[in-house]
């Protein structure tokens, strides 16, 4: 029987993925034998990672295998895309069991690694980004609703679970670090050679903000605030990170467009509260970051509850976050109650996850933590769904990702079927978009990837509309085209 375990962390395969040749760096050939060799593959592929369907040997985990018959002695490392993977103690012992299992094998070594940094977008990057896997933003477009409260945690997080990692705080108006965090040197320092920024560390985290740069909080325009972000965020000397977490300012201004557009950003985790405008400042962001192609992984509900006499309150309602990533398809809810140990923390300079790294705010961030490179590893990896307007068949043609699976649906019926607050109330239901309101014969303008998760169709009367894969694939069908295609 296959073993099955989630690495949760694929980041990036080597280029050459589907090589067979380049899954195994194998050496001491004089003593190693094709069937042995075999035996060892054969026994490792059968632990498969379920994210992409795939066995550890044609993923390219296997490196440096060493195989003695004779002497009856395997041994082999495992190296995995991040140092954060929260499984692989059990691809460490899974291997080591099927390999031991092998009649001949009497001694089994497995060593566990990680690759080095890299980004995952190609191109000219400023010096201090090059050797960065993955920038993830927090962002809310309203303030007070924790979202460096979100990022700080969620850095400290990843860095739990074993990843290299720093924090950049793009908040120059009001910085939060300084607060939140206690390093012990609170200066940012000058390499005066290199002309570069030297971050203080906190735990091991990387830090940069302006407020550690003795400036206090800054009275500037706008373009003087994108130039101090950009001066600040490029010339750090950040070295090999895993994952930057870059704690947004609120808005969705010109400071947040350039910062998205200077820095490659990897995904966007999206910080709201339970009330009904938290909604409509944090769906501004959403599509923000659809209109720059960042993918929004999770959304992250403040203050959502909290608990006495027994009982569960919502002081705020429900429904915020949950109504987010239903209409954008966003694929992850996270609740945070009402705490005061949270908001304490934030005041104290140490962030919950390390006071209370066994409670269960703890165990709400690390389940964000897994979730981010998770999703960070499939947005590196997977084969984006490609969905087009067919002129010829005047119909939409879908072709899910990780699948054979292909489709075609009627413009029309895409159109009538949006989710969003413009045809259908986010609170009551209503159907506010009638079948009437739209023509027969209407066709798109523009149809684009939003991420993972997402396309974003924009039609003649300018609307835009942002349709969830799996959205896609609950409409109904037109089952004459595929036929047409083939004759």
């Amino acid at each position: 029987m296959d073993f099955i375990y989630s690495s949760y962390m694929l980041l990036n395969f080597p280029e050459s993925f589907f090589v067979p040749s380049c899954i195994i760096a194998a050496a001491n050939s004089e003593v190693a034998s094709p069937t042995a060799e075999s035996d060892v593959l054969k026994a490792l592929s059968q632990i498969i990672d379920p994210d992409f369907g795939t066995d550890i040997v044609s993923c390219g985990f296997v490196k440096d295998l060493n195989v003695s018959k004779d002497l009856g002695e395997v041994s082999f490392r495992l190296e995995l895309t991040t140092p954060a993977c929260p499984v692989k103690d059990m691809f460490e012992q899974k291997a080591h069991e099927v390999v031991a299992a092998i009649p001949w094998v009497e001694k089994v070594k497995v060593t566990m690694s990680a690759q080095p940094a890299r980004p995952v977008f190609s191109g000219q990057l400023p010096p201090g980004l090059q050797t960065i896997s993955n920038v993830v933003a927090v962002s809310s477009c309203k303030g007070g609703v924790g979202k460096s409260t979100v990022a700080v945690n969620l850095a400290f997080t990843l860095a739990g679970m074993g990843a290299r990692v720093g924090i950049f705080d793009a908040d120059v108006y009001g910085p939060s670090l300084p607060t939140m965090v206690s390093p012990e040197n609170r200066l940012l320092e000058m390499n005066p050679e290199k002309r570069t920024i030297i971050p203080t560390e906190y735990m091991g985290v990387k830090i940069v903000s302006f407020g550690f740069a003795g400036q206090g909080r800054a009275i500037m325009r706008g373009p003087m605030v994108s130039g101090v972000i950009n001066q600040l965020l490029t010339t750090t000397e950040w070295g090999e990170l895993d994952y930057l977490v870059i704690d947004m300012p609120p808005g969705t201004g010109d400071i947040q467009l350039t910062l998205c557009q200077v820095v490659p950003l990897s995904a966007a985790v999206v910080v709201t509260t339970p009330q009904k405008l938290a909604f409509i400042d944090v769906a501004k962001g959403v599509r923000m970051f659809s209109k720059l192609k960042v993918p929004c992984v999770a959304v992250v509900e403040n203050m959502c509850h909290f608990d006495a006499d027994g009982k569960r309150y919502y002081p705020f309602g429900r429904g915020s976050g949950s109504q987010v990533v239903k209409e954008f398809g966003i694929p992850h809810l996270f609740e945070l109650p009402i705490r005061p140990t949270l908001s304490a923390s934030g005041d104290s300079g140490v962030p919950e996850v390390v006071t209370d790294p066994q409670g269960d705010i703890a165990k709400t961030f690390q389940d964000l933590g897994i979730c981010v490179v998770q999703q960070c590893a499939k947005i590196r990896q997977q084969v984006s769904t490609a969905v087009v307007y067919d002129k010829l068949m005047k119909a939409i043609r879908v072709k899910v990702p990780e699948s054979d699976e292909e489709f075609f649906l009627h413009p029309a019926t895409v159109r009538r079927n949006d989710r969003s607050a413009e045809s259908v109330d986010e609170w009551t239901g209503e159907q506010k978009l009638q079948y009437t309101d739209i023509p027969e014969d209407i066709e798109p303008e523009e149809i684009r990837a939003m991420g993972n998760y997402a396309v974003s169709i924009t039609w003649p009367d300018g609307f835009n509309q942002i349709a969830p894969y799996d959205q896609l694939q609950m409409m109904e069908r037109l089952v004459d085209v595929p036929q047409l295609l083939h004759q």
